[in-house]
């Protein structure tokens, strides 16, 4: 409990503070950005849901692999990513994790086996079945670690991709991370039937449904399937049931929801659980007090880096392009 705690209290406290950094740098309906600001850009947070990646992620090895979404930043550090890289890239500078090209929405590191964010609904995925799909052909005892919203489960590459993973019994684990919204529209109106494990179970792949807002039950389910897939069962899913406290994006005043559903997220929030089972557990205060204390220092630690960092030079912009026949990229 004290390190998945841990984890969550650098994830909480990293969004927080690029949350203040990118005030004034996303635009809504047009508004003029504020030069001063240091993220730029869509800035789309998983405050509250930060017990689904802890608790998913502990058991995963350096080398077995992750596909995220457009809010990522969880994911990526539960996963071993460098904080401070990681801010210097939503910075947009040199010293990122993407040299500053990716920013927070297309965030990668492939030394941990981050294989990125991703901005299109679903594309991880079919991403993910294809690092699996290599795995196997390569006899690599690895698994790939999927991560998508509820939203992407009324797509079509969510069907094409669990067929895909059952047909070939991939090492994939299949992770809704349900937070009840697709951007803006609560998603149980959107969506026909008895729900996520209802679907992936009519495409032979069996799993579990946990309170995502619960780490000791999300590590408990995701431990189980994990094992699963390492015996070379195929491919599981873990439906897990969380909360955005957050809009879609850091400058969403969510009027579309229910002040009562927010106040039910902010409640559940997985942090003061996680704090209060810890303690439950036999943790002192005084470690967990220790651990806030370090984590402020790190990030701290993390923003100085990012601000100190260049921007990249101009001609970066023009590397890491693929070009077709001759002549330079135009």
């Amino acid at each position: 409990m004290i390190e998945l705690y841990k984890t969550m209290a650098r994830i909480r406290a990293f969004e927080l503070a690029a949350e203040v950094a990118s005030q004034g740098g996303v635009g809504v309906l047009g508004a003029k950005l504020d030069e001063r600001a240091k993220v730029r850009g869509p800035l789309h947070l998983s405050i509250g849901q930060e017990a689904v990646a802890a608790g998913v992620c502990a058991h995963l090895s350096r080398e077995d692999l992750l596909t995220s979404t457009h809010r990522g930043h969880g994911h990526t550090l539960a996963k071993g990513g460098d904080m401070r890289r990681m801010m210097a890239e939503l910075f947009g500078r040199a010293g990122g994790s993407n040299g500053g090209k990716g920013g927070s929405m297309h965030i990668a590191d492939f030394s941990v086996g981050m294989l990125g964010a991703n901005g299109v609904v679903t594309a991880g995925l079919p991403i993910a079945c294809g690092a699996a799909q290599a795995l196997k052909l390569q006899g690599k005892p690895h698994l790939v670690a999927c991560f998508f919203g509820d939203g992407a489960t009324n797509r079509g590459p969510f069907l094409e991709a669990l067929n895909w993973g059952a047909v070939f019994k991939l090492p994939v684990l299949f992770v809704c991370e349900d937070n009840r919204y697709s951007a803006t529209t609560a998603t149980a109106g959107l969506s026909a039937g008895p729900g996520v494990a209802a679907r992936a179970l009519a495409l032979g792949v069996p799993g579990e449904t946990a309170d995502g807002n619960d780490v000791q039950a999300v590590h408990a389910a995701a431990g189980r399937l994990v094992a699963k897939i390492r015996a070379g069962e195929g491919p599981q899913l873990l439906h897990a049931l969380t909360w955005r406290v957050r809009g879609h994006v850091s400058v969403d005043t969510q009027g579309y929801r229910d002040p009562n559903d927010l106040q039910g997220a902010i409640d559940a929030d997985p942090l003061r659980r996680a704090r209060e089972a810890a303690l439950a557990g036999g943790a002192t205060l005084a470690q967990l007090d220790a651990i806030d204390a370090e984590v402020r220092a790190e990030i701290d630690d993390a923003v100085a880096f990012a601000d100190a960092s260049p921007a990249p030079d101009p001609a970066e912009a023009f590397t890491d392009i693929q070009t077709t026949g001759a002549g330079a990229w135009h």
